[in-house]
C-alpha cells in the first residue's frame, strides 16, 4: 500500500491524552465517539484515538507506574487492560473499533516503539518467527520517561515482532497509529536524536504488509527539519515539538516551528503542531495546570491556536473531553469557512514576522481556488491596531471582499488592511475578488 494513498488532507480527530492521561477507559472512548458522531463528523472530524498505556491495569492519571506489570499475550504483544476495557476480553480492541466504524468514524491507538521489557525478561517467542523477544530487543535503547519498552535492534527479529503486532492491530480494525519515543529519542546512538530511523522504516514496512490502511503519526518532537525527506517517505504525521499544553509561551514558540517547516505540508505528509488543548482538560489529575480545568487559553488565544494550526495545515487532534464542550468551543470546531481553509488551501507561508521581546505582529497567507487567506496575529500583551500592506500578495488597485472567518463580518479592501486585534489574538480573513 502506498503511504500517500491515505491522509489526503490533514487528519482531524480526538485524542484521550489531554483529558484522561494514561487512564482512559472504554466508557470514555465511547462517549467521545458518540459526541463526535453527533456534532462533528459532518464537518470532517473522524478519528477517535486511545492514547498511551491502554495495556496498564493500574493507570490512574498522566503519570506512569514504573516497571509495572503490563497486559500482554503469549507472544509479547500488548493487549488492552480488561478492567478498563471490558469488551477487550473477547478480541482486543475489535468491539470498540467496530463501534467507532458503526458511527462512521475511525479508531486509533498509541504505541511506544519497541518491545515490552516484560516480554524480553521472559524471552517470549515472536509469533510466526524463529526468533524470540531477546533477539529483537536493544537492551540499552530505553525511554527515560516511560519504562514499558526496550527499543529494537536493526535485525530480522525486530521486523518479525513489528509484523506480528501490526497484524494484530489490523485484525482489530485500527485505522491510526500514534507511535511514541521515535520521532526523536533520548537514546542518542553516536549523539544522534534520530537514532530510531530504522525502527520507523520497520513500522512502515509492517503497516504496508498488514493489509489495512493506517495513518502513521510519530511523536514526540522536535522533529529534525534535516530528515524531512525520510519522515515524508515513511510517516503521515510527525511532531514539531514536545507535548503542547494550554500555555501562551508554548503557543508563541509554535510560530517559529511553523516558519521552519513551511512549504512541507502536502498530501500524505503533515508536520504536526500537536493536539488542541481546548475544552475540559486533566480530568484525572493536575497536569500542566489544575485538575478538571477549562483550557487556560483566553478566547483570543484559542482562535490564534486554531488559526495557526489551520493555515499551516497541521493535523487537528482535539484534546479536551468532547461531551464537556460548551457552545463557544463547539463553534471553533465547526466553523465551515475555517475548515474549508484547512482542507483546501495550499502554499501557506509566513509573510511578516515583526517582533521585539516576543511582542509584535506575525502574518501568514495561503492560497485557495479563487481566494486568498490572510492570518494577522498580535503577539503583544495589549490590543493593537495592525495595518498590513496587501501589495505583493494581491493585485494593486483592485477592490476585494474580505470575510472575517471568525466573526462573519464582510467588508471591502483595496491596497491594505487595518484591523484591531486583541492581545494574543488574530484576525483570519478570506479575501476574494
Amino acid at each position: 500500500m502506498n503511504k500517500n494513498d491515505f491522509a489526503p488532507t490533514p487528519p482531524m480527530g480526538w485524542n484521550s491524552w489531554d483529558c484522561f492521561g494514561a487512564a482512559v477507559n472504554e466508557k470514555q472512548l465511547r462517549q467521545n465517539a458518540e459526541y463526535m458522531a453527533k456534532h462533528l463528523k459532518r464537518f470532517g472530524w473522524e478519528y477517535i484515538v486511545c492514547d498511551i498505556q491502554w495495556y496498564e491495569p493500574n493507570a490512574k492519571s498522566n503519570d506512569y507506574n514504573n516497571f509495572t506489570e503490563l497486559n500482554m499475550d503469549e507472544y509479547g504483544r500488548l493487549m488492552p487492560a480488561v478492567n478498563r476495557f471490558p469488551s477487550a476480553k473477547k478480541n482486543g480492541f475489535t468491539e470498540i473499533a467496530d463501534y467507532c466504524h458503526s458511527l462512521g468514524l475511525k479508531f486509533g491507538i498509541h504505541i511506544m516503539r519497541g518491545i515490552p521489557r516484560g516480554a524480553v525478561h521472559k524471552n517470549l517467542p515472536i509469533k510466526n518467527s524463529s526468533y524470540s523477544a531477546r533477539d529483537a530487543a536493544h537492551h540499552f535503547s530505553v525511554c527515560s520517561w516511560n519504562t514499558d519498552m526496550y527499543g529494537m535492534k536493526n535485525c530480522p527479529a525486530a521486523q518479525d515482532y513489528y509484523n506480528s503486532v501490526f497484524e494484530l492491530y489490523a485484525s482489530w480494525g485500527v485505522d491510526f497509529i500514534k507511535c511514541d519515543d521515535i520521532a526523536v529519542t533520548e537514546f542518542r546512538q553516536w549523539d544522534n536524536p534520530y537514532s530510531a530511523s530504522y525502527e520507523i522504516e520497520m513500522i512502515r514496512k509492517a503497516i504496508d504488509n498488514c493489509s489495512r490502511d493506517m495513518v502513521l503519526s510519530l511523536s514526540p518532537g522536535p522533529a529534525l527539519r534535516s530528515v524531512e525527506e525520510h519522515l515524508s517517505r515513511n510517516a503521515n504525521m510527525w511532531r514539531l515539538t514536545g507535548d503542547f499544553w494550554d500555555d501562551w509561551n508554548r503557543l508563541h514558540e509554535m510560530f517559529a516551528k511553523c516558519r521552519e517547516w513551511q512549504g512541507v505540508p502536502r498530501k500524505g505528509c503533515w508536520p504536526d503542531c500537536d493536539m488542541l488543548p481546548l475544552g475540559t482538560l486533566a480530568k484525572n489529575a493536575p497536569c500542566h495546570g489544575p485538575q478538571n480545568r477549562k483550557t487556560q487559553f483566553t478566547e483570543a488565544e484559542q482562535k490564534t491556536l486554531m488559526t495557526l494550526w489551520g493555515i499551516f495545515k497541521s493535523p487537528l487532534m482535539f484534546g479536551g473531553n468532547l461531551p464537556d464542550n460548551d457552545e463557544k468551543t463547539l463553534a471553533l470546531l465547526t466553523n465551515e469557512e475555517y475548515l474549508k481553509m484547512h482542507r483546501d488551501s495550499f502554499g501557506a507561508r509566513e509573510e511578516l514576522f515583526s517582533e521585539k521581546n516576543g511582542r509584535g505582529t506575525v502574518v501568514w497567507s495561503a492560497n485557495a481556488n479563487g481566494a486568498k487567506y490572510l492570518a494577522i496575529f498580535n503577539t503583544d500583551i495589549k490590543p493593537r491596531k495592525i495595518t498590513f500592506d496587501l501589495q505583493g500578495i494581491l493585485m494593486c488597485g483592485v477592490k476585494y471582499t474580505a470575510l472575517n472567518v471568525w466573526s462573519g463580518e464582510v467588508f471591502k479592501v483595496k491596497n491594505k488592511i487595518t484591523s484591531n486585534v486583541e492581545a494574543h489574538g488574530c484576525v483570519l480573513l478570506k479575501i476574494t475578488q
